[in-house]
């Protein structure tokens, strides 16, 4: 089995190669490309990919190269995990929206849509030169906004998954709290990419007993502090809200919050400087500590699982994966992609049946949705007015003058990025 991951130079990637290692009987990858044009970083994540490779005995072979035609030839399956514009673009979608009073955040808001924009046209281009060389594979989709660029993708007609390690960050969590074994958790997971609620917590399987209620009696202060919400919130609300809830539920608190400490994007920054210091070292043959605060816990095990279900080995029957709604939420557009739990096979991803979702989310997914709708033009067709929309649409922004604000610094800060410009 041949896997090719775009933008292989990325700090991630030994996570994922550490996955390949451990879960070779789940899939058994017998050739590991990593592509991406920064020739430096590629080696030093190349030389550490192929130690922990050998450290576990893996026989598969790991090979490095620019050439993106070359990388997809044969593959069965391509990861997608680039970053368009790098850290530096973080940074600046992290800072400018805060100038207009708005959350500065790289995936949602302003910040995630500049991130689109940026990244849209990358991925429709990678995916044709895919389809081209190699029209059976699939693609799996790891980068960010994962719901707008799956979107992309699949209404061009590409053979392609969208993947998000918020779901099984919180398995795993609830697991270790309630004392089992987290493949015995299914979570009820119902919204957007990033902007998700797990409204059941099942013991066994999608029938299983829900000790949601027991999970947030016994255990609501925990989970509170990891969302950085109040736990009274929960208590009435009775779900757990994903973490990026909280730019919603306490946007000016965020707000003045990120104004008065250092971005993500510079603390980021830092541990990639740090980390590629420790990948150069030929000693190094595991992921070191530090990863695990560089973001992206349990990727590896979900990819795995995803590659391997859609490639017909042993994944999870079931698994969280961004995909069309296909009425599975019927206030929302049958071409909306979702983000739930969903039956993955060798024919890709069918959404499991949902209970009805309360009107309180339900109307802030069909608000957001709406925002991707424009988000999605705009990446497409560009024009100022375009971007003008969708941030008007968007429940960060809402306010014409923010949206007037933000679209000019928007366009001024990514020029160079868009064609239309």
């Amino acid at each position: 089995m041949k896997l090719t991951v775009v933008g292989g130079g990325s700090t991630y990637t030994p996570e994922l190669v550490d996955g390949f290692a451990r879960l070779r009987d789940v899939l058994p990858v017998e050739e590991l490309v990593l592509v991406d044009p920064a020739a430096d970083r590629l080696e030093l994540v190349g030389g550490l990919a192929r130690r922990i490779l050998a450290r576990q005995d893996h026989g598969g072979r790991v090979v490095t190269t620019s050439d993106l035609d070359a990388a997809v030839d044969g593959a069965d399956a391509v990861l997608l995990q680039l970053r368009v514009g790098g850290q530096a673009a973080r940074e600046r979608d992290e800072t400018w929206p805060l100038e207009c009073g708005c959350v500065g955040q790289e995936t949602t808001g302003a910040g995630g849509l500049a991130k689109a924009l940026r990244t849209v046209p990358v991925v429709l281009d990678i995916a044709e030169r895919v389809r081209r060389t190699n029209p059976d594979a699939w693609i799996i989709d790891f980068t960010n906004p994962v719901g707008i660029v799956t979107r992309a993708l699949l209404r061009a007609g590409h053979r392609a998954v969208g993947l998000c390690n918020v779901a099984i960050g919180l398995q795993r969590k609830f697991a270790a709290l309630l004392g089992v074994a987290p493949a015995d958790v299914h979570l009820d997971h119902v919204g957007l990419n990033h902007l998700t609620w797990e409204t059941g917590v099942r013991l066994g399987g999608p029938g299983g007993e829900d000790v949601l209620p027991r999970l947030l009696a016994e255990h609501g202060d925990v989970v509170a502090a990891d969302l950085r919400l109040p736990r009274p919130l929960l208590d009435r609300l009775g779900v757990v809200p994903s973490y990026y809830l909280r730019y919603y539920y306490a946007h000016d608190e965020v707000v003045e919050d990120l104004r008065h400490k250092p971005s993500r994007a510079a603390e980021v920054a830092e541990m990639e400087r740090r980390l590629l210091e420790m990948y150069a070292d030929p000693a190094l043959d595991e992921k070191p500590a530090l990863l695990a605060e560089r973001g992206g816990a349990y990727y590896s095990e979900a990819a795995v699982d995803l590659a391997a279900a859609l490639l017909g080995g042993t994944g999870s029957p079931y698994q969280v994966v961004n995909t069309l709604n296909r009425g599975t939420l019927p206030f929302l557009p049958d071409d909306a992609v979702i983000e739930v739990q969903a039956a993955v096979g060798r024919e890709g991803a069918t959404p499991l049946a949902v209970p009805a979702v309360d009107p309180l989310y339900a109307g802030l997914m069909a608000s957001v949705t709406a925002y991707e709708d424009l988000a999605l033009d705009a990446a497409l067709r560009g024009g100022r007015e375009r971007v003008f929309r969708a941030l008007l649409a968007h429940p960060l922004v809402g306010q014409y003058a923010h949206a007037e604000q933000l679209t000019d610094r928007l366009v001024a800060h990514n020029r160079e990025h868009l064609a239309w410009a």
